[in-house]
């Protein structure tokens, strides 16, 4: 059983400017946070040869094309995962604003290279979960949540035109971050 974890996050400053729509034209800067809140994921060999998904809701089926949660399907297609059981689980509810899907996104392709024995370093795991979400799934979305997903802390993302993202802890002081 493989067993991860990702951190959900909070925007300090520069939301928008992640979204390739804006940073195509003019880069991007992005101030965000990890908080001790988390999303869950969990991968365990299953004794079918069916996919068992649950999340919100439960789905079971024999075929990844058949997988209706879309980002648990590419994922799945993308690392071409045989039969697995994977649960979801979070600290706090999807749809509060705290960059749950990326989380989930990230959590899960470190369940899945974690399965399958591989190592992706943290930019490798943000710059899959942005493929699969903006690029495979089209979804209208930055690339905020996935990045501090992955590289955690306190961090600036620097974004540059070519959508290219590059991560620099936020240098505090003991007393200001206190």
């Amino acid at each position: 059983m493989i067993i991860t974890r990702a951190p959900l996050r909070i925007s300090i400053g520069g939301g928008g400017t992640d979204l390739p729509s804006y940073y195509s034209r003019s880069g991007g800067f992005v101030i965000s946070a990890a908080i001790n809140r988390y999303v869950y994921i969990a991968l365990h060999r299953t004794f079918s040869r069916r996919y068992m998904i649950k999340y919100s809701t439960q789905e079971v089926t024999e075929d990844i094309a058949s997988i209706k949660h879309p980002i648990v399907r590419e994922a799945f297609k993308l690392h071409q995962i045989e039969p697995v059981e994977m649960v979801s689980m979070a600290d706090i509810p999807a749809g509060t604003g705290l960059g749950s899907s990326g989380s989930f996104n990230v959590g899960l392709l470190q369940a899945i290279t974690g399965w399958k024995r591989e190592h992706y370093s943290a930019h490798q795991l943000a710059e899959q979960a942005c493929h699969i979400e903006l690029d495979l799934l089209k979804e209208p979305i930055g690339k905020q949540d996935q990045y501090i997903a992955a590289f955690g802390g306190i961090s600036c993302l620097q974004i540059d035109r070519d959508g290219r993202v590059d991560v620099s802890p936020l240098r505090l002081s003991d007393v200001a971050l206190n």
